[in-house]
């Protein structure tokens, strides 16, 4: 049986949502984490970034937004869009990869899960370009073994759990 070509427009809706997919993954494995640690706070709370009012308390996709929105709108962003611009900038995020994604996977003539792999480590790595010369992350190779390795493993789950949901999406 011959499998019906994808449309663009197709790919990436498919793969939107396929990143949404696998960003909820990701943060479901980071909040594992977190509790396993010793964080107390329960999901929704954690996932949503409750307490976070101040930009110095912003993580790094919060920072990258508060710069974009800043830049565009030439004005400063008051503190209490902090969490709110964390939240959206995280979000967007996994899902335009997922898009890009989505892309190439409908060209693919397999669609595997395993390819997640290769994703996953391509936007992790990324992120380890673009946030130095940022000025939000410090150089790759200043961070230790550990440090990247948990890092990876999350982008890893990111990356085979958005390749699996756009399988799916996709009708194998």
């Amino acid at each position: 049986m011959r499998r019906r070509p994808i449309t663009p427009v197709g790919a990436v809706v498919r793969g939107a949502a396929a990143g949404a997919v696998g960003t909820a993954a990701m943060d479901i494995m980071l909040f594992a984490r977190y509790r396993r640690d010793g964080g107390e706070s329960r999901f929704p709370h954690w996932e949503l970034s409750a307490g976070l009012d101040r930009w110095e308390d912003v993580p790094a996709p919060g920072q990258v937004g508060k710069r974009l929105a800043e830049g565009f709108l030439q004005r400063v962003i008051p503190p209490r869009w902090a969490r709110f611009t964390n939240n959206l900038v995280h979000w967007g995020y996994g899902v335009a990869w997922g898009a890009q994604y989505g892309i190439v996977a409908a060209s693919l003539a397999h669609r595997r899960a395993r390819h997640g792999v290769l994703f996953g480590s391509l936007v992790w790595a990324s992120g380890y370009v673009v946030l130095p010369l940022a000025e939000l992350y410090k150089p790759m190779w200043e961070y230790d073994a550990k440090t990247l390795g948990k890092d990876l493993s999350a982008h890893v789950v990111y990356g085979v759990a958005t390749a699996t949901a756009f399988r799916v999406l996709a009708g194998r």
